[in-house]
């Protein structure tokens, strides 16, 4: 699976997500960009992981935003395209 052009398509088909700039939504936003994909436990572990290790985590987490968001959708029944 290439992670580079990574769209998901709901099960129904009428929605899709393109993850092609999650790198920066996530550096960005940080965890209120998972809250927003209602993704809750990753906004909160990366909230909390924010404030304990100073802000270190924002600049780390962001590298694993895309294959959490991936997986999270497929266990959801979402197709990848592209």
């Amino acid at each position: 699976m290439d992670l580079m052009a990574v769209i998901l398509e709901s099960p129904t088909g009428q929605r899709k997500i393109d993850l092609s700039n999650v790198f920066l939504w996530t550096l960005l936003f940080g965890s209120f960009y998972f809250a927003y994909l209602g993704i809750w436990d990753s906004a909160i572990v990366s909230g909390i992981l924010a404030v304990f290790s100073g802000g270190i985590s924002i600049l780390i987490y962001p590298f694993f935003a895309k294959r959490i968001i991936v997986e999270t959708y497929l266990k959801k029944g979402w197709k990848v395209k592209g």
